[in-house]
């Protein structure tokens, strides 16, 4: 996994973008920022086209409904 890239956490579901290595995990960030998780790197893969605009649709409206811009 390269930095920048953004790919599924199988064990959670959630899609994040790697921002970095640290031992042996992969440490992703959701998309629309916040606190960070470290994943193994055999439980992630790329996300594909409909996983990603499904997964930035639903951190936009958690955010609007929230209050927050964006």
């Amino acid at each position: 996994m390269r930095v920048g890239e953004t790919v599924l956490d199988e064990d959670t579901g959630r899609i994040g973008e790697v921002m970095g290595h640290e031992g042996r995990y992969v440490q992703l960030r959701p998309l629309l920022g916040g606190r960070e998780w470290d994943v193994r790197p055999d439980r992630v893969r790329p996300v594909t086209a409909p996983e990603l605009l499904s997964a930035r649709v639903a951190a936009v409206n958690s955010r609007t409904r929230r209050g927050g811009s964006r």
